[in-house]
């Protein structure tokens, strides 16, 4: 399975991180993901994510210069940007975080497969505001990553993808959870996540960003009304222009 591989990989470049978190010096003033999240005057809040690759369609944009990417995709009106620093499933790069942070001031979140304490330190290093916790990956580990996540001054944003994982969230300190459309162990993604699991989220008074599988305006119109957010990389970074793309979203 896909989610496995990634996991070894993952283990592998853990193994190499300073043992001690705190090596790395504070990281800079934060911006928070949640309070930009929610629909603002006629705006979707669109998390913008930054990526060249995936297990599911290969490459998506070679040769990406993440600065200016992030600066024509504020300009554009995402709230927040995701940028994905998973090598070799993602060809993201951890240096790809501070290239984005020198150009712009909305919120960050690192997404990455987050395995070991020692990557929160390093994703607050690099100028991260949030972090990716993947409840699949991280199990009965969960609320400690959490708890270790606020400890390092991020936000976790948790990903879940079933009724069960919903309530292991909830069993956390998040104030995030985002419903992950696509099913890690298939790939395939099916839109009615969302509709089936932000009720879940909602009444527990947290926020809800729904990811995966926004490919047109019409899909983020059709379930606004049920997410805080909608994160959205592959059909922003397969645009020609990806800005003029993601106006699309914010505006629908």
């Amino acid at each position: 399975m896909i989610l496995e591989q990634v996991i070894r990989a993952t283990a592998g470049r853990v193994a190499v991180l300073p043992g001690n978190p705190g090596e790395f010096p504070e990281k800079r003033e934060h911006h928070s993901l949640n309070a930009a999240l929610g629909r603002r005057d006629g705006r979707n809040a669109i998390i913008a994510e930054i990526k060249c690759a995936s297990p599911s369609r290969g490459s998506i944009r070679e040769g990406i210069d993440p600065g200016i990417l992030a600066t024509g995709m504020t300009r554009a009106g995402c709230a927040a940007l995701s940028v994905l620093t998973e090598p070799y499933f993602f060809n993201g790069r951890p240096e790809f975080i501070p290239a984005v942070r020198s150009e712009v001031t909305v919120p960050i979140l690192r997404k990455d497969f987050i395995i070991d304490e020692r990557q929160l330190a390093e994703t607050r290093f690099l100028g991260a505001d949030a972090v990716l916790l993947i409840a699949a990956v991280l199990g009965d580990d969960l609320p400690d990553m959490v708890a270790a996540a606020f400890a390092h001054g991020l936000e976790p944003l948790v990903e879940v993808h079933t009724a069960d994982e919903v309530k292991a969230a909830l069993r956390t300190t998040t104030r995030m959870i985002g419903i992950n459309n696509r099913d890690l162990g298939t790939l395939a993604i099916d839109l009615s996540t969302t509709v089936r699991l932000a009720p879940l989220v909602r009444d527990a008074g947290l926020s809800v960003v729904s990811e995966s599988g926004y490919l047109w305006p019409c899909d983020v119109r059709g379930l606004r009304h049920l997410a805080d957010g909608f994160l959205i990389g592959s059909a922003l970074m397969a645009a020609r222009d990806p800005a003029k793309a993601l106006e699309g979203f914010v505006f629908a």
